[in-house]
C-alpha cells in the first residue's frame, strides 16, 4: 500500500490466495500491473494458506485432501484480522484465486459470504466433484482425493464450491473468468458456477463470467490479453469495492 495508509477501515484491499500442491505461489515480485491498483489508494496482499509450499512439507500437508478446510479458512482468517486492525473492512474487502485457488476463494465466499465486498475467480476449480470429466483428471487424486473411494468423495464434496452455493444467501459480487480453450480447468466449472450464484444469489450484486475465446489456462496468453483481463479485473474490483470515481454516474 502506498505511505500515509490511515487504519480507519476505509481503505479497499484486495487479498490473493492459492494453497495447493505445495507451491509458494505468491513469492515476493515486482508486477507492472499491481501498480496501477496501489495508485489508485488500495492495499494488495497475499495470504500464505495452508496448502502451499511457503512453510515446507508438512505445511502443504495440513491444507491437503481431508485437511483442505484449512487453506480457506487461512485466507478467511486472515481477511478478519486486516479488517480488525483496521486495514480495510468488510465493505471494502476483495478476495482473488486462480486455478486452484479458485477452490480457495470459492469456499471462503460460500462460507463467510458476509466477510467480502467481492471475488475474483480466474479460470478456477468450481466444481470439482466432475474432475473426472477432465482429461487430467484422476491426476488431481493425491491432491484431492479419489472420488471412488468414501473418504476421497468426502474430501471432494467438501471443496466443491458449486455444491455449497445455498438459495437466498446474499453474496458479495463476483467475477468469474475463463478461456475456452484452457485444457487444465475446463470452463464448465467457473460457467456453472456462475449460472448457479446468479440463481441462488439473494444480494442482487452483480455475478459475473468474463469469457476469452482465444485463451486457455493463462500460461500462454499474450501480453495484450493479459492486461486486458487485468483491466476488466481492477475496473470491476474500483467498483465493487466503492471507489468513488469508479461508480456508475
Amino acid at each position: 500500500y502506498r505511505k500515509g495508509l490511515k487504519r480507519d477501515g476505509n481503505t479497499p484491499a484486495w487479498i490473493s490466495a492459492y494453497g495447493s500442491y505445495g507451491i509458494s505461489a505468491y513469492t515476493p515480485a515486482f508486477a507492472g500491473r499491481t501498480l496501477a491498483l496501489i495508485d489508485a489508494g488500495f492495499i494488495v496482499g497475499y495470504a500464505n494458506v495452508r496448502g502451499g509450499g511457503e512453510y515446507g512439507r508438512d505445511w502443504h500437508k495440513a491444507g491437503q485432501l481431508a485437511n483442505k478446510p484449512n487453506t480457506w479458512r487461512d485466507l478467511i482468517d486472515v481477511c478478519e484480522e486486516l479488517c480488525a486492525r483496521k486495514y480495510t473492512s468488510r465493505a471494502r474487502l476483495a478476495i482473488g484465486g486462480r486455478s486452484a485457488g479458485g477452490i480457495t476463494v470459492g469456499r471462503a465466499m460460500t462460507e463467510r459470504p458476509e466477510l467480502f465486498a467481492a471475488v475474483i475467480d480466474g479460470v478456477g476449480w468450481s466444481n470439482p466433484l466432475r474432475y473426472v470429466a477432465e482429461q487430467n483428471g484422476y491426476g488431481e487424486e493425491p491432491e484431492w482425493g479419489a472420488i471412488s473411494e468414501p473418504a476421497g468423495y468426502r474430501a471432494l464434496k467438501e471443496i466443491d464450491s458449486y455444491q455449497a452455493v445455498r438459495d437466498g444467501v446474499a453474496y458479495p459480487a463476483v467475477l468469474l473468468t475463463t478461456g475456452v480453450t484452457d485444457p487444465r480447468v475446463g470452463p464448465f466449472h467457473v460457467a456453472k458456477m456462475t449460472a448457479r450464484l446468479q440463481a441462488a444469489s439473494g444480494s442482487r450484486k452483480p455475478i459475473l463470467l468474463r469469457v476469452d475465446f482465444d485463451a486457455g489456462h493463462g500460461v500462454g496468453s499474450t501480453r495484450a490479453q493479459q492486461d486486458r483481463e487485468a483491466a476488466d479485473t481492477y475496473a470491476f474490483l474500483l467498483w465493487q469495492t466503492g471507489v468513488k470515481a469508479y461508480q456508475p454516474s
